[in-house]
């Protein structure tokens, strides 16, 4: 399969970027590129404008602020994945992006355009809402945050305007317990359930159009996950009990 048609922009710098994003219609970003690529490739996307935002100087680091992990827009999942600091300050985070695909992906997809494609069976979205983080969204206007709470408004879809572009993500550090526990059908395939324990907040992932949070007690309580030829919609809710029960219990 070949993409659509589009025009191919590549800023050298952040306002640069958010000035074309301010001035295009129906445009994307690309970063990493490993969810919008096959999008393009099987004619599910179809912009007209497509951002490389790769060539923007100092958008990659992965430092501490405020307690917790920021990773900015070019940060890469196997950065994060190697990153002593991570591993010290957010392991939580570390042990999630893990679960992420396979490395090869991991060299390439960022965590923050993991969190802007918003797939509900995705990890790092239900990690960033169980540790109650947020995301930085810059545009020609300005920058605001936006919580983890309001940031999933359905299937890949965010509270993003569509001149706006997350230029960070921050996660705060790793409460004691924590615990990110999924099935899958192989190893780096989409979640059919998952959980994310940080301490005592459970955040579920890949059964609902968002990543959830949920009462220990009951965690599938208001849950009517989908079902599909993976897993049954009672298998998801299976699923979701025996998950929850092991991540409180380790």
């Amino acid at each position: 399969m070949k993409p659509p048609p589009f025009e191919y922009h590549a800023p050298t710098t952040l306002d640069e970027a958010c000035s074309l994003l301010a001035s295009l219609e129906e445009a994307k970003v690309l970063a990493g590129g490993q969810s919008l690529i096959p999008l393009l490739n099987f004619r599910l996307a179809r912009p007209r404008h497509l951002l490389d935002i790769n060539r923007v100087a100092g958008l990659d680091r992965i430092y501490e602020r405020d307690g917790g992990i920021a990773v900015e827009a070019l940060g890469r999942q196997a950065a994060v994945e190697d990153s002593d600091l991570v591993a010290r300050v957010c392991p939580l985070l570390g042990e999630a992006v893990r679960l992420v695909a396979h490395r090869v992906i991991r060299n390439r997809g960022t965590v923050c355009g993991s969190l802007a494609h918003a797939d509900p069976a995705s990890e790092l979205p239900a990690v960033l809402l169980a540790l109650g983080g947020h995301v930085i969204a810059q545009s020609a206007r300005g920058k605001r945050t936006i919580a983890a709470d309001q940031l999933f408004r359905g299937v890949f879809e965010t509270a993003l305007e569509t001149d706006e572009m997350v230029v960070e993500a921050w996660f705060p550090a790793s409460p004691q317990p924590f615990a990110i526990l999924e099935e899958s059908r192989r190893h780096g395939d989409f979640a059919l359930a998952g959980v994310v324990r940080a301490d005592t907040r459970l955040a579920l992932f890949g059964v609902g159009s968002t990543p959830v949070l949920a009462d220990r007690s009951d965690a599938t309580r208001g849950l009517q996950p989908s079902g599909d030829l993976e897993a049954t919609p009672d298998f998801r809710l299976h699923l979701v009990r025996v998950l929850t029960e092991k991540a409180f219990a380790a």
